[in-house]
């Protein structure tokens, strides 16, 4: 068995919080790999962070959610993973947590469709487009209260 299908098997599981723990787990199945490594084969195959229906950072394959509800518990961990919300008067820019962009970003489109058109995650970045830049510093609050928990 390939390591990137042995990766998948392990992200299947649904236990791995970190890279750290992901190179662990690819080591006890007999894989010698770097965290660098593990950062690639995470890329390549997909995988994203999400929360667990405990509240816990998990990392899982992007198609394993794509249907899937967001938890309740993500609102609620909002706050940990978002850094900073910011605007110019055309775009707003979320800033996450190492790998959290994807989690956020999805929260931001589906919980949050009426305020923003769409969204554009990386790594640790999150581009907003507001449904009407006229509107967007009434979108900043909502934002930065959404996923802050404030109005700054």
């Amino acid at each position: 068995m390939d390591r990137l299908q042995v990766l998948k098997e392990i992200l299947f599981e649904g236990s791995a919080s970190t890279q750290d723990e992901i190179r662990e787990a690819l080591e006890k199945r007999k894989f010698q790999v770097t965290q660098s490594t593990v950062s690639r084969d995470l890329k390549r195959i997909g995988a994203i962070k999400t929360i667990d229906s405990e509240g816990r950072t998990v990392y899982r394959l992007g198609e394993d959610l794509m249907n899937a509800p967001v938890p309740a518990t993500v609102a609620n961990s909002m706050k940990e993973l978002v850094t900073e919300v910011s605007a110019n008067g055309a775009m707003i820019v979320v800033h996450t947590s190492p790998g959290s962009a994807s989690l956020v970003a999805r929260h931001i489109d589906s919980a949050m469709a009426g305020e923003v058109l769409g969204t554009i995650a990386g790594e640790d970045t999150i581009f907003v487009a507001p449904a009407d830049v006229k509107k967007i510093a009434a979108t900043l609050a909502f934002l930065q209260r959404a996923l802050l928990g404030t109005d700054s």
